[in-house]
């Protein structure tokens, strides 16, 4: 589980592919929604070293357009947690889409069957068409965060306290009890983003931990610097500080420019293109993003994790210099990219980790 005075050593998540893939401008990405699928990725990525899994919170499929299935967030989390031993299992919450008072009970119920390993990502929804399809309420920007402030403080005192009472201007809670408590302690981490200004310092008073979309190292190091600054005006211990990203590693130069070509050759007939404008309109960017870049979901392609083993290595030095602590990959297809990832990164840099504390304790 995170530790939230940082361990300094990188982490390594993955996107659980629950859309079928990330790739907008490719159909078909040889990832199945199904459940072998699924299990599979779910224990090999335990085996290949791999830290958690984040599965997002969508009903609509964002990414191969609204008519193309997508796995429900919480049902797919109690599957993955049930087939998997160390893996923590990070699930995305909308709080328009969850009354906290039954997310905050589901939430400790699965935290307690799976061993403590839950952990919450917070996300103000953007979707509005998605909210109208569902039947549920789309607040403006900034009542959305100012719910999702008062979503928190309930889950949170439901966590906490034998008993909780809460008078908001969105929820209302009366003398209520939940047990079981959660088996993390003090509570599950709970992550979150955002770029605007009611997000960080949402995130700053009440988050345990920062998500940011993939940038270059410089941009990645000033957003820490910020919540962190943030974090200590509210007196809280350190956030923890994760960053979206698209992974290319090949042998040759060769082979990451055609793999990148793929990846970014814009179809804008594609189903997936049609919620761009949306997503834009739902959201508080602090940079423009192009229509090539939203080929890759989260701004994946500007972390730079592109080339050979040495290249994405030293990139990697780059963001940990820069304060992070954690990076979410996605990668297509995801198996595959998986092992190649773990071969060629992560078991390079647990040698190395390895050979450096050796020579630390000779000297």
């Amino acid at each position: 589980m995170p530790d939230r005075h940082h361990t300094r050593r990188l982490r390594f998540g993955y996107w659980m592919p629950v859309f079928g893939g990330w790739l907008r401008n490719v159909a078909d990405e040889g990832m199945s929604i199904g459940w072998p699928y699924i299990r599979t990725l779910a224990r090999r990525s335990e085996e290949l070293g791999y830290d958690l899994t984040l599965i997002a919170e969508l009903n609509l499929n964002d990414i191969k357009g609204v008519d193309a299935p997508s796995l429900d967030a919480w049902s797919t989390a109690a599957a993955v947690a049930a087939v998997t031993t160390q893996l923590e299992v990070m699930v995305a919450v909308r709080p328009t889409f969850h009354p906290p008072a039954l997310l905050a009970k589901q939430a400790a119920s699965l935290d307690q069957l799976c061993g403590g390993r839950l952990t919450m990502n917070v996300v103000s929804s953007w979707w509005a068409e998605e909210a109208r399809m569902y039947g549920v309420a789309f607040d403006q920007h900034d009542d959305r965060y100012a719910r999702t402030s008062e979503w928190l403080d309930v889950v949170d005192g439901l966590w906490r306290s034998p008993r909780f009472s809460y008078a908001g201007r969105y929820y209302q809670i009366n003398d209520a009890i939940l047990q079981p408590k959660p088996l993390a302690r003090p509570r599950p981490c709970i992550y979150a983003g955002g770029e605007s200004e009611a997000a960080k310092e949402l995130i700053a008073e009440k988050a345990d931990a920062y998500l940011m979309h993939g940038d270059p190292p410089e941009r990645i190091a000033e957003k820490i610097a910020d919540l962190s600054q943030r974090r200590q005006r509210h007196g809280k211990p350190p956030l923890i500080f994760g960053m979206a990203a698209y992974a290319v590693v090949r042998e040759t130069e060769h082979e990451v420019e055609a793999e990148l070509a793929r990846i970014t050759n814009v179809q804008s007939s594609a189903a997936g293109y049609a919620n761009y404008q949306q997503w834009i309109a739902g959201t508080q960017l602090e940079r423009a993003m192009s229509i090539e870049e939203y080929s890759v979901s989260n701004r994946g392609l500007r972390s730079k994790l592109i080339g050979t083993p040495d290249v994405v290595q030293a990139q990697l030095d780059r963001f940990e210099r820069a304060g992070l602590d954690l990076v979410l990959l996605q990668m297509s297809p995801q198996l595959e990219e998986m092992e190649r990832f773990s071969r060629l990164v992560i078991e390079r840099r647990a040698e190395g980790a390895g050979m450096a504390a050796l020579a630390s304790a000779r000297a």
